[in-house]
């Protein structure tokens, strides 16, 4: 045979060998997915949601439940188990309360408050804007009491191993923190959240921060420079380096829509020297004027009173809600507003969805199933426990 033939057919039998063994992988991972047991399905549900194996009491109830049709109860189970809360939970909350992003910090009001919230099916909504704060009992041995000059008390709770499924309670935030509650706005008036976003700076951060975390999205992915400057503050150069297009084409995109948010926040700062939030009412603190000189004419801050510049625009895409106002005063308000849009809801359902699946949404199917759970999410009263419970069940195949 021809020397050149032999090398075609020795090749198309080669690409045909490969394209035979990926028949079989593919063939016998499809087999395994239709094979799965309703018993292997729930250890997966189990393994997704606590990561850690159920008892075989818990196990045989979960493979009940999903014969009876109920993939969703033999999920609720599995949320029964601590390390739902201790572990999957905390790990899920920590990185929105520094500004690393750090997995791997310690207990602290924010995380626990969240994972109270979940636990107790609190409407998810309100993380920004409610009076609540989670902590321990003051009963626990070992264990500080809670100050709100200190961490002490969460990372005793850490260190000693407390059960936060059952040992977290829910108080108002204004009984414990020294603010008033018309000044509490869920986490971010938590002693976390302050002491990473009111710190030094300008109260921006707190804005940022939080969109990154609730809504998905930082500052250059909201930008849009069709948005008043009127009420950019006097810090911004109106032409950075001699060069007014660079503040046009640029800066105005974030600070034209930031600023006015942010104005929530004129009456928090951080003070390092007492380790806890502080509350001014009626008096802006003066990080707000910080560099005025920069640009004089710019927009002085002289209350709490913010507005939504972002309900016009391209981001009117972020689905705020058409029954509030989009405007208001403080903190509080300004949380309602960014809890109850669309967004909020969206990046809530798609962080459990990264979560649990171990991947983020990455074909049509997996859209749909986010876009349901969204609207599930929303319908039902915001209860987190459902998104994590119609996840696990979707990715119980993966």
């Amino acid at each position: 045979m021809h020397k050149q033939t032999v090398k075609a057919v020795t090749a198309r039998r080669w690409h045909l060998s490969v394209a035979l063994a990926a028949c079989v992988v593919f063939i016998a991972t499809g087999m395994a997915e239709v094979m799965a047991t309703p018993r292997d399905q729930a250890r997966r549900i189990h393994d997704r949601l606590a990561g850690v194996p159920p008892s075989a009491a818990v196990l045989d109830q979960m493979e009940q439940r999903i014969l009876n049709s109920n993939a969703t109860g033999a999920a609720y189970l599995a949320m029964e188990n601590r390390a739902f809360y201790d572990v999957t939970l905390k790990n899920w909350a920590a990185p929105w309360t520094n500004r690393e992003g750090d997995v791997f910090v310690p207990l602290n009001d924010y995380i626990a408050t969240v994972i109270g919230m979940v636990r107790d099916d609190v409407p998810f909504n309100t993380l920004l804007s409610a009076d609540i704060i989670y902590s321990g009992p003051s009963s626990l041995p070992g264990v500080a009491g809670y100050s709100p000059t200190s961490n002490a008390h969460y990372e005793d709770m850490e260190r000693q191993g407390v059960n936060l499924m059952t040992q977290l309670q829910q108080q108002p935030q204004s009984a414990v923190s020294g603010l008033p509650s018309e000044a509490t706005a869920g986490v971010m008036t938590t002693r976390a959240a302050a002491q990473a976003f009111f710190v030094a700076g300008t109260n921006r951060a707190m804005l940022r921060f939080t969109m990154m975390a609730h809504m998905c999205r930082d500052m250059e992915q909201v930008a849009d420079t069709t948005r008043s400057p009127d009420r950019i503050r006097r810090d911004v150069s109106r032409s950075p380096g001699g060069d007014s297009r660079l503040f046009l084409n640029n800066c105005v995109s974030c600070h034209a829509g930031m600023d006015p948010l942010s104005q929530a926040f004129a009456y928090y700062d951080w003070d390092e020297s007492a380790r806890r939030i502080v509350y001014t009412p009626g008096e802006v603190h003066p990080k707000y004027q910080l560099n005025a000189d920069t640009f004089p004419y710019g927009y002085i801050t002289t209350d709490a009173s913010w507005d939504n510049y972002w309900r016009q625009g391209q981001n009117a895409l972020l689905g705020w809600d058409p029954s509030l106002p989009g405007s208001g005063y403080g903190a509080r308000s300004m949380g309602q507003e960014l809890g109850n849009s669309n967004a909020f809801a969206q990046c809530q359902v798609e962080k459990v969805f990264r979560t649990v699946c171990l991947r983020r949404p990455e074909n049509a199917a997996d859209r749909q199933q986010v876009s349901s759970m969204v609207n599930a999410f929303r319908a039902n009263n915001y209860q987190m426990k459902q998104v994590f419970a119609e996840s696990a069940v979707y990715c119980m195949a993966d």
